[in-house]
């Protein structure tokens, strides 16, 4: 059998037509990420009328489905013999049912409780196992289309790119279409859902002839439950995922959050608080560039400790911002010095905010090549887990601290002091912790990566 494909070291052309493809592969998924972790709480609170602690339990319920359904994918997605790849078939058998299953969760139907929140986990299930079936094969390509970390690296930036592109489109579509009530959210949900089929569809169809000839993971076929036992035993991945779920989950604690707090916290017109969004998503994509150039620079460390530590300083700045007055106008001059902090803040949030996409995907590639088998897709499999989980638990969490304070989504800007305080607490002191914890446990990374993976790749890079 001839050597796998390594695209690092393959013509030009594929290598443009695997960049290529791989930087779409994220964008309906990556847009449905955004407009779920912004839109959704607020969808459950304001349209559907659910309290905020059972908007937030709804995630979590849907968690129980995804500890068992992410594996299982991530496992069979390994063992999957298929003349192109494990891989690609996943990701042309999900694209449908994600799409229509993405439509589906912003319809709010004629019924009430409970059956109106079972509705909501049914079909938020079956968006997570959907969403899993083509993001899992798909992340797990990154790991085996090179070894060269670099190109790893690469890959991930352009990956990420996408992602936060169709981010921005997402949140360009929800400022212009939520203010219309249920069949604006509609609307958002089906446009979503034809990204997410013709990406996710148009990205397989480009990887599809490297896919085909790249590394695959070992043969050797061995029961789940030993794979996970050696999983949990290799230091890389526990550090990954530990790093994954704190940077997303202080991610996805502010995205929710952020509306909340500019209109009831700022007093800024619905307009604005939705429109303020779309800086911080370009300023998250310059900042994925801007890390990738750092690690290849200096390494992934000294991106994620930089990146970091700006991260906790913006989110401390924000929880001082200045609430404006009261039905003033947001461009009168009294108001002009507020808002040129706000947006400079937010500018700088989501520059370094990018870490949370770009780095944890740029470190995986180590817990993969750490394992004999290379399990790329059990490995890719609790990092999705770990995606959703972040997500859903940020959730859960701001709807039981705000339905604590005192918060009441009909009250709007006058809301109990609690809640306002509360919301400041959820926007700044909370992501600023989960992001410490973040660097204090990656901080001996390049020690311990020098001392049990000498020469990882066959020209020394960066680490």
């Amino acid at each position: 059998m001839s050597d796998p494909l390594d695209i690092a070291l393959s013509a030009a052309p594929l290598q443009r037509r695997v960049l290529t493809a791989y930087g779409i592969g994220d964008a309906g998924t990556g847009m449905a990420t955004a407009i779920v972790g912004f839109y959704l709480f607020l969808f459950y609170t304001d349209i559907a009328g659910l309290p905020a602690w059972l908007a937030g339990t709804v995630l979590m319920v849907v968690r129980l489905w995804d500890v068992l359904s992410d594996q299982m994918i991530g496992w069979i997605s390994d063992r999957t013999v298929n003349q192109k790849g494990p891989r690609i078939p996943w990701m042309l058998w999900s694209a449908a049912p994600l799409g229509v299953s993405m439509t589906l969760m912003w319809w709010v139907p004629p019924f009430m409780d409970p059956w109106r929140f079972l509705w909501f986990v049914l079909i938020a299930s079956l968006f997570q196992a959907t969403y899993s079936g083509v993001n899992l094969p798909y992340s797990a390509l990154a790991t085996e289309l090179t070894v060269n970390v670099d190109w790893r690296t690469r890959l991930n930036s352009v990956r990420f790119t996408g992602s936060v592109l169709a981010s921005l489109l997402g949140l360009l579509l929800g400022a212009f279409l939520t203010h219309r009530g249920s069949s604006g959210y509609l609307m958002l949900g089906f446009a979503a859902g034809l990204i997410l089929i013709a990406g996710s569809l148009a990205s397989a169809v480009g990887l599809a002839p490297a896919a085909a000839r790249c590394r695959r993971p070992s043969s050797r076929r061995r029961p789940l439950l030993p794979q996970l036992r050696q999983l949990f035993a290799n230091g890389f991945f526990r550090r990954v995922v530990a790093m994954y779920l704190l940077l997303w989950g202080a991610l996805q604690l502010m995205q929710p959050v952020a509306i909340i707090f500019l209109s009831d916290c700022l007093h800024l017109p619905h307009s604005w608080s939705t429109g303020l969004l779309i800086p911080f998503q370009v300023s998250a994509m310059a900042g994925i560039w801007i890390w990738d150039q750092v690690s290849q620079r200096w390494s992934r460390l000294r991106a994620l400790q930089i990146g970091g530590v700006g991260w906790i300083l913006m989110c401390l700045i924000a929880t001082l911002l200045p609430t404006f007055p009261d039905g003033s106008n947001v461009l009168n001059a009294v108001n002009r010095g507020p808002l040129a902090a706000l947006l400079i803040s937010l500018t700088l949030l989501g520059i370094n905010a990018a870490t949370a996409y770009l780095l944890p995907w740029a470190f995986l590639p180590d817990a993969v090549d750490a394992e004999t088998d290379h399990p790329a897709g059990l490995i890719t499999a609790f990092m999705v887990q770990v995606q959703k989980l972040g997500s859903a638990a940020s959730v859960f969490v701001l709807g039981l601290m705000l339905s604590w304070s005192g918060y009441e989504a009909s009250l709007g800007t006058q809301q109990p002091l609690s809640a306002l305080r509360m919301i400041r607490v959820v926007m700044g002191w909370m992501p600023a912790i989960l992001v410490l914890a973040c660097l204090i446990i990656m901080r001996d990374w390049n020690r311990i990566q020098a001392q049990q993976i000498p020469g990882q790749n066959q020209v020394p890079q960066n680490i």
